[in-house]
């Protein structure tokens, strides 16, 4: 029996996103605990870009699946789950920061290093993100938060749009001018 149960949760963790959803809203404990061990480390990882390293990154992720548990029946489209997530983490990263007063930024990100890398390339990097980070909070909180769902989240234009409940002409405007005003800022680093 427990060879079958083995086998079972390993067929499971290699089903399409749409089969572990659908076992989900049937209840099935062990399908959503491969939801979370399948997208805890990226939505971890978005938290605590969008929350400069907040002490908080787990709570919000943890709010979330408890959140998703009771609301995957809603969901429409089953193989459209890691976005879904990654729209309710955002919305509480943005929650938290508007309840907060935090800023976003790359404070708390480190660049990965080069293999190679020497102490002055790294410092270089360093320095480098740091003057993207001033950048980044030198901008409009609407430039600024749209900038990070895009570039760091990677959300599209129409997921931004229903995130801040904004026009996507308005996401494309705000995005487009974070971006100048981010290459303005990082001529010097070109």
């Amino acid at each position: 029996m427990l060879d079958g149960t083995i086998r079972a949760s390993t067929n499971l963790e290699d089903s399409e996103d749409r089969i572990v959803v659908g076992r989900c809203v049937d209840g099935d404990v062990a399908a959503f605990s491969v939801l979370v061990r399948r997208y805890t480390p990226l939505m971890r990882a978005y938290a605590r870009r969008m929350l400069s390293g907040s002490a908080d990154v787990d709570d919000i992720v943890q709010d979330v699946f408890v959140a998703a548990w009771h609301r995957l029946p809603e969901l429409r489209e089953p193989e459209k789950v890691k976005s879904w997530l990654m729209r309710l983490v955002s919305h509480r990263c943005i929650d938290h920061i508007r309840r907060t007063g935090r800023e976003t930024g790359l404070d708390g990100w480190d660049a990965p290093a080069e293999a190679d890398a020497s102490p002055s390339r790294v410092a270089e990097n360093n320095a480098r993100l740091r003057a993207l980070g001033e950048a980044l909070r030198s901008l409009p909180e609407d430039q600024r938060e749209c900038w990070v769902l895009r570039e760091l989240g990677e959300l599209s234009y129409g997921e931004i749009s229903s995130e801040l409940d904004v026009p996507v002409s308005t996401v494309r405007g705000l995005i487009a001018r974070a971006r100048k005003s981010i290459i303005v800022r990082m001529e010097a680093w070109r």
